[in-house]
């Protein structure tokens, strides 16, 4: 049952986040309405790092790590940082992981593919000094994404693949031809149905949106590590997990997937006030354990 906290959170959201994205004209605007600071979990720290030449911020805490994750955060592309990323790399250093956040480049200032060839560096940097059976990659929207489109541009390199990927939400499909676009545009209290193609365009700059690099549901997953996904039933971005964690299972790769009830898009972010929140994370946290168990095994 969805908790009492999850119902007080969506019209805050709404109030906060969506309507402010509404009345955006520019890209700039729309990014400003993403720039929110969530509190960070007691005990994360952070400090600035570069891996692969891409600036960054390492997230850690004073538990010995089971692994590193490469964490890509959200904002459609053209917003946000690992600043306003720290609740969700913050939870994850404390359960465990040492977490690398790279500051990749954003539109319009930097359009397609600036960001995967910057999360492409920074897979690469990692690879340099730790092993890929004790990397993780993952990401939330844009980000969960633009981790899928890393892995596709690794795997065309012949790059080894990380342990395994945990996909917050993300948004796979730039062509935006998901039913849930518009089922659920009343429903969803984050983001917008319009703003979302308008996000697209911004990012694309003309190039083809259903380039696999961009919109990683158009590639072929083929030999992906073990994927999990969590998604929201109430959010425009619901079939953009479904419709790949289905096309990536038909491909022979491990899947997992968990559809949340009433819940907004990323509530992983407010880990500080909903319990479904510190659930899934905890959720994410045992399922890169456990793949990052199963490398050591392997190795």
């Amino acid at each position: 049952m969805p908790s009492w906290q999850s119902h007080f959170i969506q019209p805050i959201l709404w109030f906060r986040v969506k309507l402010r994205l509404i009345l955006s004209d520019t890209a700039h605007q729309a990014r400003e309405a993403f720039n929110h600071h969530p509190p960070v979990p007691h005990g994360a720290h952070f400090t600035a790092g570069t891996v692969g030449g891409v600036h960054g911020e390492w997230a850690e805490s004073k538990h010995e790590p089971v692994g590193t994750l490469l964490y890509l955060h959200g904002g459609g592309y053209f917003a946000c940082s690992p600043q306003t990323h720290r609740s969700i790399t913050g939870a994850y250093a404390l359960r465990g992981f040492k977490v690398f956040a790279p500051e990749y480049r954003l539109a319009p200032e930097h359009p397609f593919p600036a960001a995967v060839d910057d999360a492409l560096a920074a897979y690469k940097g990692l690879l340099e000094t730790t092993p890929s059976g004790q990397l993780l990659i993952g990401g939330d929207s844009a980000g969960g994404g633009l981790a899928l489109a890393t892995l596709l541009a690794a795997k065309a390199e012949r790059l080894p693949m990380p342990a395994a990927a945990i996909l917050f939400s993300p948004w796979t499909d730039l062509a935006i031809t998901g039913d849930s676009i518009s089922k659920n545009a009343h429903h969803d209290n984050l983001l917008h149905g319009p703003k979302i193609a308008e996000g697209a365009t911004i990012y694309l700059h003309q190039m083809d949106p259903k380039n696999p690099l961009a919109s990683p549901l158009y590639g072929d997953p083929t030999g992906l590590p073990p994927l999990l996904f969590q998604v929201s039933e109430d959010e425009i971005l619901l079939d953009d997990s479904t419709r790949m964690a289905e096309r990536a299972r038909q491909a022979g790769v491990k899947v997992e997937i968990t559809i949340w009830p009433n819940l907004p898009h990323v509530w992983q972010a407010i880990e500080f006030f909903l319990p479904e929140a510190r659930q899934a994370l905890d959720q994410a946290a045992a399922f890169g354990k456990a793949a990052l168990a199963s490398g050591a095994a392997g190795a």
